[in-house]
């Protein structure tokens, strides 16, 4: 399957998310990548349709949140550092989502008009998905040594 060639940790973390929380089984007949366009990918004509201003549903709130749990569990898996995400949304799509690994914020990403969110293409996902979890290893890298100093080490 072509969604299975350029598919990363990242968005195999992704698929395993949102797979796991399908309790009825409404997308097991819906492929990987249809899944991921379905919910992901927005053209111009989807976000032209879309109000400047509007109130966020749960859904997608909901559907934010588990691509910053897919970069946290992806870090997880590389690393073996146990990661949280924290999301802090408004009912008018502005707010911040942070995951941290130990005392480390290793990903920040403030959100202003989340009711539009999304990415133009499949590929782009993954790009953002990866960048993400390659920009989180460097920064726990990075701050690493300061995270032993306040722990009596």
């Amino acid at each position: 399957m072509e969604a299975e060639k350029t598919m990363n940790e990242f968005g195999t973390e992704l698929i395993r998310q949102i797979r796991a929380l399908d309790q009825f089984g409404n997308w097991s007949r819906i492929s990987d990548e249809e899944l991921l366009i379905k919910k992901y990918v927005k053209t111009k004509e989807d976000l032209k349709a879309i109000p400047l201003i509007a109130d966020i549903d749960e859904m997608l709130t909901n559907d934010i949140k588990m691509i910053y749990k897919a970069i946290a569990l992806a870090f997880e898996r590389k690393t073996g550092v146990v990661c949280n995400v924290i999301m802090e949304m408004s009912h008018e799509g502005f707010g911040r989502c942070a995951v941290i690994a130990d005392r480390i914020c290793i990903v920040d990403k403030y959100f202003k008009d989340a009711h539009r969110f999304g990415f133009r293409t499949y590929e782009a996902l993954f790009e953002d998905g990866d960048k993400h979890l390659t920009n989180a290893i460097a920064t726990y890298e990075q701050y690493k040594p300061c995270n032993k100093q306040g722990q009596g080490v």
